[in-house]
Formats: C-alpha cells, sequence, structure tokens
C-alpha cells in the first residue's frame, strides 16, 4: 500500500485480502450532489488512500460545538488517563454497554489504541452516557489516522456534532431506545414479510429490532461496513436505517422457509450479518437499501421524537442506562374473550411501537358492558389509541387500530363526520391473518407531501394542529400533511348517534361487511362480542380519563 502512515495500527497481511489499495487517488468534486453519488457507487471504495483523504474532508467539515476536543487535547490527558496500565488490559469505558472492539483487520497495538481512545472521549464527554456505536467506529477511523491523537479528534468531532437536521451517532439511552423503536416502525411498514417472520418465531419482536445497531456496528465485515460508513458521512444517519433493513430482507429471503439454526433469532440474525459475503455483495446490500421508498430525514425526525416523548413518559431519562423497555403481552396480564395471547402479540407487533411499549389495558367488553353505543363511548372517550376487536356470528375476528380519540366526533354534533390518520389501519384474523393499511403508505406516489409550514388540511374542521412537533404524527403518516382531493380521502373514523364506522376511501380494499353494527337497538347486525383495548399510557392533553381507570 502507498501510504504506510495510515497502516501502523493495521494487520497488513489481513487488510491486503480486505480492502485493496487500487482504485484513484484523488477526489475533485466539492457538490453535494454529486459527492453522494460517488459515495454510493463506492468511488473511493477500492482506495485505501482516498478513503483517509474524504474522511478527513467530510468530518472536518462537520458543523460542531465552539469548544471541540481536538488532537492537542488528546496528547494532553492520554498519558493522565491511561497511566502504567498496557493498553491491552484497559477497561472500557460504561457507555459502550460491554460493546466489544471489532478487529477490523487491527493488530495488537491498534486494539489497544481503540480503548485508549475510548477512555480519552469518555474523559472529555461526560454527558455522552450510552453509545455502544462509537468502538467500531473508532475502530475504523483508526485506519484512516496518522496516529492515535487524529483518530481521537476525528471521534471528537462526530460526537460534537451541533447541526440539529444532522444527527449522526446516538449518545443516550434514551436517543439509542428511541432510534430502535423507530427501526421497528419502519420494518412494520417496510419489511412486512420479514416482519411477520419474525413475530411467528420470536416472543418479543421489538427486542429483535433492538439488535439493529449490532448489526451494523459490530457485525458487518470490514470491507461492508466501511462503505455504509462512507455513505453515512455524506447523507447521516437515514443510511444506516435504509441498510438495516436490507439487510432484514436478505435474511427473510435467505431463512424463509428454512429452520433457524438455533433457537434465539436474535442470534441467527447476527450470525447472518457476519456472514453476509455469502449471500450479498457489499454493493447488492447498498443498492437494495436505495431502492427502499422511505420516508424523508424530517418524516423520521417526527417519528424519533414522538417515540422519545412515548419513553419519557414511561420514565426513561437522557441520563438512563440500559434496561428491558419493551414489554411483549404477557399471558398471566393478559385476557380477552375474542384473541389469545399469541393473536395478541401478532397484533400488538403492527401498532407504532410508541404505543406498544404497554401492556393492552381492556376498556370495553360486550360481555360485560353489552351493546349500547352509548355506553361504548363511555367506556373509550379519552383515550388514544385503541384497538377494536369484532368476533361475528359467523366465528370470523376482525378490528381495527385507531389512532384518534372517538371524542372527536363530538364536532361533528351528533352527525357522522370522518376523522382519523393514516396510521389507522383494519385487519382480520379468521379465517385468515391479513392487515389493510392505508393505500398511500403502501403507494407514496399516489399523494404529494406538502411542508409543514404551508400546509392547512386538518382531520376535522375545529381540530387545530399542536404546536409541539413531538405530539404530531409522522407527517407522511398523518392526513393533513397530503394534497388529498378531498378530507374525506384521508379520514377513516366516524361515530354519530346511531352507529360508529371504520371505512378506508382511500384504500383499493374492500371489506365484505363495513365495521358499522354497534346499533342501539341490539338488532341482529350486532357482532357476537365487541372488545375495546388500549396501551397502559397516561391519556393525552389531561382528558379525566387515565390509564388504568376501568
Amino acid at each position: 500500500m502507498d501510504s504506510p502512515g495510515y497502516n501502523c495500527f493495521v494487520d497488513r497481511d489481513k487488510m491486503d485480502a480486505t480492502i485493496q489499495d487500487l482504485g484513484p487517488k484523488e477526489l475533485s468534486c466539492t457538490e453535494l450532489q454529486e459527492l453522494k453519488q460517488l459515495a454510493r457507487q463506492g468511488y473511493w471504495a477500492r482506495s485505501y488512500t482516498l478513503r483517509g483523504k474524504v474522511y478527513q474532508r467530510l468530518i472536518r467539515d462537520i458543523p460542531c460545538r465552539t469548544v471541540t476536543p481536538d488532537a492537542s487535547v488528546y496528547s494532553d490527558i492520554v498519558g493522565k488517563i491511561v497511566g502504567k496500565h498496557s493498553s491491552g488490559s484497559l477497561p472500557l469505558p460504561e457507555f459502550v454497554d460491554n460493546t466489544q472492539v471489532p478487529s477490523y483487520c487491527l493488530n495488537t497495538r491498534g486494539e489497544g489504541a481503540v480503548r485508549k481512545i475510548l477512555l480519552c472521549i469518555a474523559n472529555q464527554f461526560p454527558d455522552v452516557s450510552f453509545c455502544p456505536a462509537l468502538p467500531a467506529v473508532v475502530a475504523l477511523l483508526l485506519h484512516y489516522s496518522i496516529d492515535e491523537a487524529e483518530c481521537f479528534e476525528k471521534a471528537c468531532r462526530i460526537l460534537a456534532c451541533n447541526d440539529p437536521s444532522k444527527k449522526l451517532i446516538d449518545q443516550s439511552f434514551l436517543a439509542f431506545e428511541s432510534s430502535c423503536m423507530t427501526f421497528g416502525d419502519l420494518v412494520n411498514k417496510y419489511c412486512q414479510a420479514a416482519h411477520k417472520l419474525m413475530v411467528a418465531i420470536s416472543e418479543d419482536v421489538l427486542q429483535v429490532y433492538a439488535d439493529w445497531q449490532r448489526w451494523l456496528f459490530g457485525e458487518l465485515p470490514l470491507n461492508y461496513f466501511a462503505r455504509v460508513f462512507d455513505v453515512f458521512l455524506v447523507e447521516g444517519y437515514k443510511v444506516l436505517y435504509r441498510v438495516a433493513l436490507a439487510i432484514l430482507k436478505f435474511f427473510h429471503k435467505v431463512r424463509a422457509g428454512q429452520p433457524l439454526e438455533s433457537d434465539n433469532v436474535k442470534q441467527d440474525i447476527r450470525t447472518f450479518v457476519k456472514d453476509i459475503a455469502k449471500t450479498v455483495s457489499p454493493e447488492k446490500l447498498l443498492e437494495k437499501a436505495f431502492a427502499i421508498r422511505l420516508f424523508s430525514r424530517k418524516e423520521i425526525q417526527l417519528l424519533q421524537m414522538a417515540n422519545e416523548k412515548a419513553l419519557k413518559q414511561k420514565g426513561i431519562t437522557v441520563k438512563q442506562k440500559r434496561q428491558f423497555v419493551h414489554l411483549a403481552v404477557h399471558a398471566e396480564n393478559f385476557h380477552s374473550e375474542i384473541v389469545g395471547v399469541k393473536e395478541m402479540r401478532d397484533i400488538w407487533s403492527w401498532v407504532p411501537e410508541r404505543f406498544a411499549l404497554c401492556q393492552p389495558l381492556l376498556l370495553f367488553s360486550s360481555l360485560q358492558h353489552g351493546y349500547s353505543l352509548t355506553r361504548f363511548y363511555f367506556q373509550c372517550e379519552g383515550h388514544e389509541p385503541t384497538l377494536l376487536l369484532i368476533k361475528t356470528t359467523q366465528k370470523e375476528v376482525c378490528g381495527a387500530y385507531l389512532s384518534t380519540d372517538w371524542s372527536e366526533r363530538n364536532k361533528f354534533g351528533g352527525k357522522l363526520g370522518f376523522f382519523g390518520t393514516g396510521e389507522c389501519f383494519v385487519f382480520r384474523l379468521q379465517p385468515e391473518v391479513q392487515r389493510y393499511e392505508w393505500v398511500v403508505i403502501k403507494h407514496p406516489e399516489l399523494t404529494k407531501p406538502v411542508s409543514l409550514e404551508s400546509t392547512t388540511i386538518l382531520s376535522s374542521p375545529c381540530h387545530s394542529v399542536s404546536s409541539d412537533p413531538a405530539d404530531r404524527l409522522s407527517p407522511f403518516l398523518a392526513a393533513r400533511h397530503f394534497n388529498l382531493p378531498s378530507k374525506t380521502e384521508s379520514l377513516f373514523m366516524a361515530g354519530g348517534n346511531d352507529c360508529l364506522i371504520i371505512e378506508w376511501k382511500a384504500s383499493p380494499v374492500v371489506l365484505e361487511r363495513p365495521l358499522a353494527g354497534l346499533h342501539r337497538d341490539g338488532s341482529k347486525t350486532c357482532p357476537v362480542q365487541v372488545e375495546l383495548l388500549r396501551s397502559r399510557r397516561r391519556a393525552p392533553w389531561g382528558q379525566r380519563w387515565t390509564a388504568g381507570s376501568h
């Protein structure tokens, strides 16, 4: 290789077989759009020398805090922090959460240098409380740094980024866990076949998705991770979601219909990622990742904010250490006359993760409360979101996830008026399992998103939009953020004095019988059983009904 200074921490024999230095040596591009294309195409991926220069340039251009530790700071503090310990015996900082340092073809000197750099970062960034991705980042950057001090400075600039629109790396358990929840939401939308497999073979699918960052920052081979990092430095955090989704798609393609290698699906996915070269090349992995029509960066940011808010309501703080957050539907705490625990776990896996954090709570049951529509409204008002379960006289089981409080119906003066958002969906469990989503979610090209600042479309004439972005749904999922022909084409729930309706006006799915049968007169159109549930979260906006009241 041409630049031995870049390789003083590297096992050269292993590197020769992993990343060869065969590509161009210079990059003259300055336009961001062109740079994105070159990164995706792997322009500097085959040049060890050029990749080092590009990393130096991209990291130098990251907007950072006024006071950001640099190479000179490292030279001043490393001796005091490391002391007389040998680098190989140094403990890792608590914030890495027992994450192992990936070898990435580093020699003994390089592996020790990663530990020293991480300890110095912990000294300079006491506010970083949870960052299991950092060992992989430092190990990769060490390949392209002249010395430890330069690698320390690059890592510090990534951590010190102060551009709110350019999230780079999670630095608290709150941010990490909300990213895991957001990934779970994205899997639910974009990898439905893989999601169905995960639900079938894992007791708690949310815990499987909580492992997604480890797939990238630890299990991916060096040449794959380097390609991902190339694009990540140019385009930001969204790239990580894309690649993780692509990994899950390939895992499903390879493993669907095959017995798992263990009874632990998390370990099976880790093994698959570690051996991913047997299945797909780095180029094909990125190609699959960028073929996914993902939410915009702004929309993902709002979804992340909503998930963070849900975690805060559960008591998770910025300084929180790792804890078990996701709760499956536990058999001892769940009871329904319509569905069993396994079926409820399947349904709960479809619910947005910020609402799936807690156990479902029964609000209304026709066996207990009767078929009075007035009583139904009385029991459910003040709760949002809710889950409706229906069992018909033909033993069919169907239902709906309803994103909006039924009290919204009062704004229409007793007449039928539609409300709700695009996160609503209907489903059936018998005779077969099927979920029906809003058509725009599956086909975003059917409508054109509009900016938050310019939109005036509301879910009802009287409904006002909260000024707190975290109180809103993702604009991709919220109907008011679309240029639709009419309001009723994007609203799904309606409730009047005589009936309630859940109808798909914007969807091509036609249900055999509309979910409109809770008539006051108790006529034969009434289903056999009806239940309404919600997660055990505090009711929004301070309404009188709180979670657990019924």
